[in-house]
């Protein structure tokens, strides 16, 4: 842990009074029987296991399918703190979708030696077939996810950015949904900002996007890898609630200068096409010819105009932890104005004197893969043995440029119900956006994690997290 650090309790004041955001709740809360609440939760966990919320953890042997654990205290956001992180995250959002297109063109943010170019140049997630090329609209970044921590009353820190296929909207989705089941007369006493017309705006905001070759009203479709993939679930669950076709590379095909896709009445186009596949697997003409999860040839159609994909290919450079230490100069260079939304102090390790700090530090710092998500591949080194901190040590030597270190912050808590009652566990945000030529449009609320172990700091579901109702009070 951060040693003697303190944690900033969203729910209580250091006196124990509770704060303004949770006092609907509170009222509530006090009038509740423990069995009932008990009861509850047992309900929430069958209707989630009936629905089929789960999702597959990939182990040495096979993947495992996992029930992700819900609690039933939401995490409460008041009005006005939502406007100012609202501010912040359009900021951030408009400045990443203004640095992709000038890495695929121009690169002035390179020849005013803000970003250096190894940065890009050298990085797995840069496609130099994107060179030269707008998408329709000239959005990047359709759908952005953007990691955020609290460590004080007034102080959100940005932890990363989401910009290649960000998920777990679905469970934002669910969760709601839950709790207005599991908790009517909840939410007659306290006024919260809905999250259900997520999807129609989803849908709206891709459709905005379509390119000029589409019809009045555009084909979406939802590009999944299929049954097996840890997030199936969610890929499903939106095409639904889209009114979109769910669809694997199989049913899809380049006819006619257009990507289409079977059905009843033969191969039709596709105007939209929301990937939750990874750059590699969508076209093995143009990358991995090995993938037998997209298309043939859409890309040549996608540069050509006939297709939007969602998001863009190539956008997962923003996504790169090296890159996210240069957001600061990146969001002052696009906007002009200093960031809403600080990061979190980054030491890049492909700098040796970086790299020497953190290795004189490991132990008191959280080490990530460059390219690395889900929690996987990371030391926490306050929270390692001395046998994971020489062995991580080891790897770092080897490889420096391949990972960032930062302090271990203070993440905020939120209540969780255990059978002795509330207690503290920490939490993230991952806000939703929608960005289409129209506008930036950011649902009031969120994903928020919770690492359910007691003094735990992961709070990836893979890493045994759990997630929570995000609420975000009206005025």
């Amino acid at each position: 842990m951060n040693g003697g650090a303190t944690f900033f309790d969203e729910m209580h004041e250091p006196s124990g009074t509770v704060r303004d955001a949770y006092r609907g709740y509170e009222g509530w809360l006090s009038e509740q029987d423990a069995a009932f609440l008990r009861r509850k939760n047992r309900d929430a966990e069958t209707l989630f296991r009936r629905i089929g919320i789960t999702f597959n953890v990939y182990g040495a042997q096979e993947a495992e399918e996992r029930l992700i654990p819900f609690d039933t205290v939401p995490r409460i956001v008041t009005a006005s703190e939502w406007r100012r992180l609202s501010r912040g995250i359009e900021q951030r959002v408009r400045a990443l979708n203004a640095f992709l297109h000038d890495l695929y063109h121009r690169q002035e943010i390179v020849r005013a030696g803000r970003v250096p170019e190894h940065l890009f140049r050298d990085n797995s997630a840069w496609l130099p077939n994107m060179v030269g090329f707008t998408p329709p609209g000239d959005i990047y970044t359709h759908v952005v996810g953007i990691d955020l921590v609290r460590t004080g009353p007034d102080e959100f820190v940005v932890l990363e950015d989401n910009a290649r296929t960000p998920s777990g909207v679905s469970y934002m989705l669910e969760n709601r949904e839950t709790m207005m089941a599991m908790f009517p007369e909840l939410f007659m006493r306290v006024a919260v900002e809905s999250v259900a017309n997520y999807p129609r705006r989803l849908a709206r905001s891709l459709a905005a996007c379509a390119p000029p070759v589409a019809k009045d009203k555009p084909r979406l479709a939802v590009l999944t890898p299929g049954i097996y993939n840890s997030a199936f679930f969610e890929h499903a669950f939106l095409a639904e609630q889209m009114g979109a076709e769910l669809v694997e590379g199989s049913d899809l095909r380049v006819e006619g200068g257009r990507v289409a896709m079977r059905t009843t009445r033969g191969f039709e186009p596709v105007d939209v096409l929301y990937r939750r596949i990874d750059d590699d697997f969508l076209d093995p003409l143009t990358f991995n010819p090995a993938s037998v999860l997209g298309v043939p040839g859409m890309m040549d159609v996608y540069r050509a105009g006939g297709i939007t994909i969602a998001n863009a290919p190539g956008a997962g450079i923003a996504d790169d932890k090296a890159i996210y230490s240069f957001m600061p100069e990146i969001v002052e260079f696009y906007t002009g104005e200093k960031p809403l939304l600080p990061n979190v102090e980054t030491w890049r390790c492909a700098d040796p004197e970086s790299c020497r700090y953190v290795l004189a530090n490991l132990k008191d710092l959280v080490v990530k893969e460059v390219h690395g998500s889900g929690g996987y591949g990371m030391l926490i080194g306050p929270a390692a043995s001395k046998a994971e901190l020489e062995a991580f040590r080891k790897k770092l030597e080897a490889n420096p440029a391949s990972y960032i270190a930062q302090p271990t912050l203070s993440l905020s808590t939120c209540p969780v119900f255990t059978d002795k009652g509330l207690a503290p566990r920490h939490v993230d945000l991952r806000p939703f956006v929608l960005v289409s030529p129209e506008a930036v449009e950011i649902t009031p609320g969120g994903l928020t994690r919770v690492a359910m172990t007691r003094g735990s700091l992961v709070v990836n579901s893979s890493q045994g997290g759990g997630t929570k109702d995000t609420w975000v009070l009206k005025d």
